[in-house]
């Protein structure tokens, strides 16, 4: 699979993720929302660097240094989704946050998908 097919299969996990984070979330299981927002999150990330630069991001690392083209892209409303987003990952573990929390992280989540899948989906 090339690194274009790779990025529209990321684009359409992260569909899938926030479809079952908006699921779990409304089941009352936030520890499984939270990944699941965790995750459309990364996958978006994934799949704007392999559409618009061809490349692969393999670690927690990579994904929170090239979030910062994302930023330089779009502005500093995705730092905020971003850092949003990595608090649920903690909280997948540690399972401090509330509904609200997890409601908002979502929310943006979302948004920062669509915006990122219509970038670029243009490619």
């Amino acid at each position: 699979m090339d690194s274009k097919e790779c990025a529209d299969l990321h684009i359409s996990e992260t569909e899938r993720f926030i479809s079952e984070a908006k699921r779990k979330l409304q089941e009352g299981d936030l520890r499984q929302a939270s990944e699941k927002i965790w995750g459309a999150m990364a996958l978006a990330v994934k799949a704007h660097a392999l559409k618009k630069h061809g490349r692969r991001l393999t670690s927690h690392r990579e994904l929170w240094e090239y979030k910062e083209k994302i930023v330089s892209e779009l502005g500093e409303w995705f730092r905020v989704a971003w850092q949003l987003a990595s608090n649920m990952h903690v909280n997948f573990y540690e399972g401090w946050a509330r509904t609200e929390d997890v409601r908002l992280a979502l929310k943006e989540a979302e948004k920062s998908v669509t915006e990122i899948k219509r970038r670029i989906m243009r490619i």
